[in-house]
Formats: structure tokens, sequence, C-alpha cells
């Protein structure tokens, strides 16, 4: 199946600003069932771009707008192909040992311990206990029960968490959006020690006369999971709709958590009301092209200064 993405993030500053730096990770990856056809990415106003690969393969644009503006447009266009990913249930998914085995001769330690966003807690101790989340059954049979777990115990809320909320939050409330979702289910898997990383990306949703009954909304990005299945491989959960596999979803970057992979990051120089706005459209590409953007999702609207947290003046949520 081929896909047409349109990512378009706009910001917006009262009064204008004086310089705006910013990276981001907006290009699909080219790896094993996907394959990224085409990308182009606009700046307005225009600006030279820049580009670099992460420590994880991720493709990054980065570029600097100098000058007074009141508004920077990102338009990110892609052309995506991706290969059927069911999991393939008749596959021996391999036993605790085998795992064992292939973490030891691997390089996966990135994948297992604490990171920014994915901590210990006492919460986080009480929903484990409350899930029976040790080592049992085989692998993949925990990791599917998880997975169906946080979505029929957690509530998806949009904008009930911020984009540096931590996993506590969530726990507590017992909601939250994907990017929540996503980090309670790596904290639950790494400490079973199975290499687990955060995924973000796009979901086609489809048409719902099709008998698709999907939890998040269309028109943001999307956040999920990678665990690593012995005698199989990475495999996709994505804890916000109770789906196995990348069937429809296209990754564009992966992690240790969220803190590696915001689709934008960047600071202004100025004091200035900043609003974020998120427009993205997912279709076959084998149909019309949307005629215009979906209506814009207001992430945030916060003043935010030169001198303030560099990593959330120009960050934005998955799903928020």
């Amino acid at each position: 199946m081929i896909y047409s993405v349109r990512h378009t993030t706009t910001f917006r500053y009262q009064p204008a600003v004086r310089e705006s730096v910013m990276e981001v990770r907006l290009q699909p990856r080219n790896e094993a069932d996907q394959r990224c056809i085409a990308f182009q990415l606009d700046i307005h106003p225009s600006a030279n771009i820049m580009q670099y690969t992460d420590f994880t393969g991720n493709i990054v644009h980065h570029f600097d707008i100098a000058g007074s503006h009141t508004e920077v447009k990102v338009t990110a266009q892609s052309t995506v192909e991706l290969q059927s990913s069911s999991l393939p249930l008749t596959q021996d998914s391999g036993t605790w040992a085998e795992l064992d085995a292939m973490v030891a001769a691997g390089d996966y330690w990135d994948m297992l311990g604490p990171s920014e966003f994915v901590q210990t807690s006492e919460h986080l101790n009480q929903l484990a206990a409350e899930l029976n989340c040790e080592r049992r059954d085989k692998p993949l049979d925990l990791l599917t029960e998880i997975n169906a777990a946080i979505y029929t115990r957690f509530a998806y809320v949009p904008n009930s968490t911020k984009v540096d909320s931590p996993i506590d939050e969530a726990l507590r409330t017992r909601q939250g959006v994907c990017q929540d979702f996503a980090h309670i289910m790596i904290a639950l898997v790494r400490r079973l020690r199975i290499p687990c990383r955060y995924v973000s990306g796009y979901m086609y949703h489809g048409d719902p006369s099709d008998g698709k009954h999907d939890r998040s909304v269309e028109g943001a990005s999307h956040a999920w999971v990678e665990a690593l299945v012995p005698n199989i491989g990475w495999i996709a959960f994505d804890p916000t709709n109770n789906l196995i596999g990348a069937g429809r979803h296209i990754r564009v970057a992966i992690g240790r958590d969220y803190a590696d992979v915001p689709p934008t990051r960047g600071v202004h120089k100025g004091e200035a009301q900043s609003e974020l706005s998120v427009a993205v459209v997912v279709s076959p590409s084998e149909g019309p092209a949307p005629a215009q953007l979906a209506p814009a999702i207001v992430i945030q609207s916060r003043p935010v200064f030169a001198r303030g947290n560099p990593r959330t003046d120009h960050e934005q949520q998955q799903q928020q």
C-alpha cells in the first residue's frame, strides 16, 4: 500500500521574534517493510535547510530563520510504501532463554535502561503488580497482554497531559494520549529485560465504514512502541488502539523515548506569546489528493521566552 502524508506545523508569535532555530524529524524511515518514495520539506519564511542522521538512523533537518517574523510554517510532504506487516502468528515466537541469548549477542542496551521519560516509580510498580508483569508464558504472549491491558485500563483523553509530562501523571489519573501510553508500555517492558523503543510517526485511520474503531484521532502524528521478540525481531505494539503489527503505521523516527524524536524542536529570540498548530493528512496515494488540509489542531498556546526551556519552546506532543 502506498500512502501520501502531509504534515503542516505552524508557529505564530505575538509580537514578532528576531530569530528562530529549529530541527525537525519528519522524513519517514527506509527500512524493512517500509520505503520512503519521495519527501519534500518546505519552510516559510524561506531558509537554508541542512541535514544529518542521528544515532538511531533518523533523518534530521535543521534550519535558522534570521530577521523579524511572526510565523514559521513547516510543511512536510511524503510518499511512503508499506508492505503487509501482519504478525506471523504461526511462527515460533521463541522463549525467554532465546530472548536473553539474542540480547547478549546484540547491541540493545539503549533500549533496556531508563531514559528521560521512562523512569520507575511507585505508580509504575503498582501497575506492574496489578498486571502481574513478570516473566511468564512466552515473551510475545506477555507483550500482547500488556498492550491490551494499557488499552483497557487507560482512557484516551486529548489534551490531558503536556509534551513534557512524566508518566506518573497518566499513571495516577489513568488517562492520557498515545505518547503517554507508549512511555508506560516501554517502562513495563524494559523492566522485564525486553528491549523496547519509542516510535514516532503516523497512522492511517481509513474509512469508518471499514469497521476500524481507532481510539486515537486523525489530524496529528502518532506514537507507539516496538519490542524485540525472539525468532521474529522488532514487533510494533500500539497500546492506544490495541493493535499489533504496523500495517497502518508509518515510521518516521525511533528512539529511547519521546525526548529523542520530537517532530520539531527549537528556540527563538525575543519575548512573545506563542501558538503552535498542527495538521496531518494521511491518505492512500491511489485516491485523489486532499483538496485542503484538515482543520489544524492547536497543541499549545502559552508564553515562551528565549531564556526558557530550550527543548519545549518549539516542541509538539504526539497525538495531543
